[in-house]
């Protein structure tokens, strides 16, 4: 079976369990202690210590949140391409990891209001043969099923018969696939750091992603890695980042989203992403 076959048949027997899962009842629950998971490993959303605990902005943010919902909560990490299944499974009751707030999604979790909305962008060699690609350090808008832009074309172009290397099962990738499938080899990672590393040892060509956390990743490649191409953003990657919960839990819900409210408009949010970021990510 190919890749391509593979990614249907996943992307099916995922849906159909996910379905299963949304449909069982769920017991009405007195909030007072929750579980939060995040990856530990996509710098600087979220980031695993030496010490081995969570540290990064939504670690941050968080600690903050669950204070202003009056909750206890605990930190654990988890594999992203299991996280939505999961959730729904209880095995945790909130999923904070960069998680964009799409209508696919909304199909099986519920999400609270946005605490951040990021541009993705293109990552390659600083010195190598795709750097500085047409329209490298602007930034264009873009929306839900939008095609024939004239920047991406450019790009496609540009990027023919080239190797593109993306995280599976996040926003990015079905871009890259709607996009860029039929012309360039898409190659799928478990994690971000992952894809990193064959990027910048060579062994593909681009990379995208989120761009603040490709930010992290330029510094740690010591300058070897820059974007290329315009930035892309706005409701493609639909409203925001938000915490998932389940579609039972709309207390939960509700509790973190106010939380998040006053996080906004205090200035907390902006003060947490201007040191883990230096921009500020907070939705507009």
């Amino acid at each position: 079976m190919n890749a391509a076959l593979k990614r249907i048949a996943a992307a099916a027997l995922g849906a159909a369990a996910l379905t299963t899962l949304v449909s069982l009842p769920a017991a009405a629950k007195d909030w007072k202690k929750v579980t939060i998971t995040l990856e530990g490993a996509y710098a600087p959303w979220n980031l695993t210590n030496a010490d081995g605990t969570l540290g990064g902005f939504e670690p941050e943010l968080a600690k903050v949140l669950c204070e202003r919902a009056k909750l206890e909560c605990t930190l654990v990490a988890s594999d992203w391409d299991g996280m939505i299944p999961a959730l729904n499974a209880g095995k945790f009751d909130v999923i904070m990891d960069a998680l964009s707030i799409t209508d696919e999604r909304k199909q099986v979790i519920d999400f609270t209001v946005p605490y951040a909305a990021t541009p993705a962008a293109f990552a390659t060699a600083k010195d190598g043969p795709l750097a500085n690609a047409a329209g490298t350090g602007n930034t264009i808008t873009m929306k839900t099923g939008e095609t024939g832009v004239k920047e991406i074309e450019a790009l496609k172009e540009a990027f023919k018969g080239k190797t593109i290397g993306i995280q599976a099962a996040t926003v990015y990738a079905k871009f890259i696939y709607d996009n860029f499938g039929s012309i360039a080899e898409v190659r799928e990672y478990k994690t971000g750091s992952e894809r990193d590393i064959d990027l910048q040892n060579g062994r593909i060509d681009l990379g995208f992603d989120d761009a603040v956390y490709f930010n992290s990743t330029f510094e740690a490649a010591n300058g070897a890695l820059a974007f290329t191409g315009p930035q892309v953003a706005g409701p493609i990657w639909g409203e925001g980042e938000g915490l998932g919960v389940r579609k039972a839990d709309t207390d939960l819900r509700d509790k973190f989203s106010e939380a998040i409210k006053s996080a906004l408009a205090d200035g907390t949010v902006k003060q947490l992403s201007m040191k883990w970021f230096k921009t500020d990510v907070s939705p507009k």
